[in-house]
């Protein structure tokens, strides 16, 4: 067996099964859905990441899926340079063991020309890009053909400028080459600033003891095992670990392996992506649970209490007296004795004193009235707070906050919708019953009876001043037929009154009812689309959230 076999036998694999790209193109769209779902709910903060996670995944993914990044990361004079050179056979990467070192990032190409816009997108100078692989070599190196190899600036470099470029391309490589020298393995900063936070990378995360030919093989053996354990605590078990050297024993074979496999596979960049994906969402889950009650978690009883407040406020109690009053107004106008009734059609009716036109117009004008009471005006804000608390029972920030705003967003334009709507409601008074004309036309024809009667004695009156012939008629009884048909139409006109009221009475209290009923569906629907709508946006809003971010798990 050779060296290289025997070496990947010793190097685990990485990555479990593999990714597939379309599978995971769906995520990013799943996490897309979500923040759109989630924008203007949700602090811009809380979705930074994941729509930079977006705007990442959309880019990698339309560059070259036959190149794969992989990372030198460490620390001066960790030898990363070094090994840069030795991997590629070229003097590429100056080493140096003087802090600052170059501020920008080596490249280096294997394979056929193609990674310019990747290089491009990664932002690495073109004097700093180099290709490796020629007709010289022959199929040499082959296994590493689509490999580009970054010599990063060092992580611990005195330069601001030099630790945001490294912090800036580790968030964009495929694969990470941690490396670390004997004397430095262990530092707090490489394990806490860095390596614990590749906890959903580990997957293409690859750590190298660089300079182990300055150790015994005993030496070398103990610290790769004091590291494999420093790694566990990092949360980074299982990671590949192991001893290099640019200069001598044990040389750069399990390196290349572990390159070449990366390469061979090209999962490094589907692997990478998805570990961001992963630490998107879980970012995000404390922001959506698994509750699908959704816009009906709003109830008909709170919606009605609400319906009931603003009625109150905008005076529809006071509709409704007026409705009553109007329709005894308008029945007596009708059914009463006609003398009268011109009398009180010189009074307006108490809807017209409002302000409140029965004709329904296109831009009905203001009402006139009263305002809202303090107390009412209370009421409504207690009542809509109560529609956004049901509401929201139950979800996690910032959800509830959300709603709660959502509930005010239309609140100034409450009280003017409120006007139109009772301004404008239909309140059922246009059309007169049947019953009105029919009686009516008794008390047209009684008050016909009573004037005949009246005129006939008025004629005969005049004709006994003047000495004429007497007019007398016939008889009722003992009764002239003129006196007969003034009393009796009088008389008439009087019971058919007296027996009408309580009639006109009952109509009138079921227009009140009906007006009242009407009145109060007008106002539920300035409630519905002033207060609960928007309530019910936010919570379509966050059940998009929440499955869009169910289906962005893996």
């Amino acid at each position: 067996m050779s060296l290289v076999e025997r070496i990947k036998q010793v190097i685990p694999r990485q990555g479990g099964g593999p990714v597939d790209a379309d599978r995971l193109a769906g995520r990013v769209d799943s996490l897309h859905r979500f923040v759109q779902a989630a924008e203007g709910h949700v602090p811009e903060d809380q979705l930074v990441t994941a729509r930079t996670v977006i705007d990442r995944a959309g880019e990698r993914l339309a560059l070259s899926r036959a190149h794969t990044v992989v990372a030198l990361a460490g620390a001066t004079g960790s030898g990363k340079s070094s090994l840069f050179n030795a991997i590629s056979k070229f003097q590429l990467s100056r080493v140096g063991v003087r802090r600052p070192t170059t501020g920008a990032a080596h490249a280096c190409v294997w394979g056929p020309q193609g990674a310019g816009p990747l290089l491009d997108w990664l932002g690495v100078p073109p004097s700093r890009r180099f290709t490796r692989e020629s007709a010289l070599d022959g199929e040499d190196e082959a296994g590493l053909r689509g490999l580009v190899l970054l010599d990063l600036p060092d992580f611990d470099s005195i330069e601001a400028q030099h630790r945001i470029e490294v912090d800036r391309l580790l968030r964009l490589v495929d694969l990470v080459v941690w490396v670390l020298d004997p004397q430095k393995y262990a530092d707090r900063v490489v394990h806490e600033r860095y390596l614990a936070q590749f906890q959903r990378h580990r997957d293409v995360t690859v750590v190298v003891l660089n300079q182990a030919d300055r150790l015994t093989r005993t030496d070398s053996e103990r610290i790769v095992a004091d590291l494999h354990r420093l790694l566990d605590a990092d949360g980074l078990g299982g990671v590949p670990a192991f001893a290099t050297s640019a200069k001598g024993r044990p040389g750069l074979d399990a390196l290349r392996v572990t390159l070449e496999r990366a390469v061979a596979e090209r999962q490094a960049s589907l692997r990478r992506l998805a570990g961001d994906v992963d630490g998107a969402v879980d970012a995000l889950e404390p922001v959506v649970e698994l509750d699908t009650r959704g816009a009906d978690r709003i109830s008909r009883g709170a919606v009605d209490r609400l319906s009931g407040a603003l009625s109150a406020a905008v005076g529809v109690p006071i509709v409704v007296d007026a409705t009553e009053r109007t329709y005894r107004h308008r029945a007596t106008g009708v059914l009463g004795w006609p003398v009268a009734r011109w009398i009180r059609r010189l009074r307006p009716d108490p809807l017209r004193r409002l302000h409140l036109s029965t004709v329904q117009l296109e831009a009905p004008a203001a009402t006139s009235l009263p305002e809202s009471t303090a107390a009412q005006k209370a009421a409504v804000g207690l009542a809509s707070r109560e529609v956004a608390e049901e509401a929201s029972a139950g979800l996690p920030e910032p959800w509830p906050a959300a709603i709660t705003a959502a509930s005010r967003s239309r609140v100034d334009d409450v009280p003017d919708a409120l006007d139109v709507a009772v301004a404008s409601a239909d309140l059922g008074m246009e059309r007169k019953p049947f019953w009105w004309q029919l009686v009516g036309a008794l008390q047209w024809l009684g008050a016909a009876a009573a004037l005949a009667g009246l005129v006939w004695l008025a004629v005969r009156a005049v004709f006994a001043f003047l000495g004429l012939p007497n007019l007398d008629g016939p008889q009722v009884g003992r009764l002239p037929l003129a006196t007969a048909l003034l009393g009796g139409g009088l008389l008439f006109g009087l019971l058919l009154a007296v027996v009408i009221r309580p009639v006109v009475g009952i109509a009138a209290r079921r227009a009140r009812a009906r007006a009242e009923r009407r009145l109060r569906a007008t106002i539920a629907d300035v409630a519905t689309t002033h207060i609960v709508t928007p309530i019910r946006d936010v919570l379509r809003s966050y059940d998009d959230a929440r499955e869009a971010l169910s289906a962005a798990r893996d």
